[in-house]
């Protein structure tokens, strides 16, 4: 009979796998899952819209698969809640012509969200159509407005982004111009941004953003007063931009700061349910997000021939992690 031997380091038992001390590769990104009255008919909309994608399934579940990216349904008998607001905001696609895609929606009577230019109530449906950011903002304040009016300043009307809404209420953003069409974003209210990076950084192992590893953030010094409001922005009364967010393989967890200070719900149950993150150890994750004390929403279950377990993002935002090696 074979003894295994255990090394008792730290009062945490490591028997041949990671411990929670060591350094464990970040996950990659797997999975949005969504819960929909008609999943079949939710991803035959996705396959029409971005052609690069095509219909599929994981662990018995509908699926709309874009490259190696699962958006995942579950099916509920009544519309699933969009309110109130959760931390996941949106999703999106990077689109090869941004202008291209808008006139196809168009043809389609695909329903195409405006984008609100002032308080006024001016509106463009692709976010190049109106007056251009500042120094790389996606968006100008009232007095930037004002000085944009006063010098003339001109849209471009080449790249940029757009919304359309999708089936069950979803709000998809799409990008360009880039060099290929893919999922490439989860859009998130955070109600701190720069904090969220750092719980991100701290319990999954993410790589800092550039501004924030440069600006060296600490858990004492990362909430930010929040800025003016800014357009183009898919409110009337303007956006509050913060941006901040982290990346898991190609694809990003992109923050902004919370809109009013109503507490973020959880996303369990709501239209977005939760983000699903894959991972190679489950066990070691387990143990070092415990001795970490990152609260745990489930205990680790079955998901189809894998091992998954729920844990709960910084503005309650459900994250699945999913053993696949």
């Amino acid at each position: 009979m074979k003894i295994r031997t255990c090394l008792l380091v730290a009062l945490v038992v490591i028997c041949g796998v990671p411990g929670p001390a060591q350094t464990l590769p970040p996950p990659g990104f797997h999975h949005l899952h969504l819960n929909s009255v008609d999943p079949d008919a939710a991803i035959d909309f996705y396959t029409r819209q971005f052609p690069s994608t095509m219909k599929s399934s994981f662990a018995g579940s509908p699926a709309l698969q874009s490259g190696k990216v699962f958006v995942l349904f579950n099916k509920v008998n009544a519309p699933p809640p969009t309110h109130p607001q959760t931390a996941i905001w949106h999703f999106g696609w990077h689109v090869v012509d941004v202008k291209k895609n808008e006139a196809e929606y168009k043809e389609r009577k695909v329903k195409l969200l405006p984008l609100y230019t002032t308080d006024e109530g001016g509106s463009v449906f692709v976010s190049s159509d109106t007056w251009p950011g500042l120094n790389g903002s996606l968006g100008l304040t009232k007095s930037e407005i004002a000085d944009a009016r006063a010098k003339a300043v001109q849209p471009t009307h080449g790249a940029g982004f757009a919304y359309l809404e999708a089936p069950d209420g979803a709000i998809i953003e799409y990008q360009g111009n880039l060099p290929r069409e893919r999922f490439n974003h989860v859009h998130m209210f955070q109600k701190d941004p720069f904090c969220a990076e750092l719980w991100y950084h701290q319990h999954l192992n993410a790589p800092l953003s550039a501004s924030s590893a440069k600006a060296a953030y600490t858990e004492a010094t990362c909430r930010m007063p929040l800025p003016e409001r800014s357009w183009p922005a898919l409110e009337r009364r303007g956006m509050l931009r913060m941006p901040a967010g982290i990346m898991f393989d190609d694809v990003a967890l992109a923050f902004h700061v919370q809109q009013d200070p109503t507490p973020l719900a959880a996303t369990r149950g709501q239209l977005y349910d939760h983000i699903g993150l894959s991972v190679q150890n489950l066990d070691a994750w387990i143990a070092k997000l415990r001795q970490e004390h990152v609260k745990f929403l489930t205990k680790p279950y079955q998901l189809g021939g894998m091992r998954a377990v729920m844990i709960e993002g910084p503005s309650r935002e459900a994250l699945e992690l999913i053993e696949i090696k």
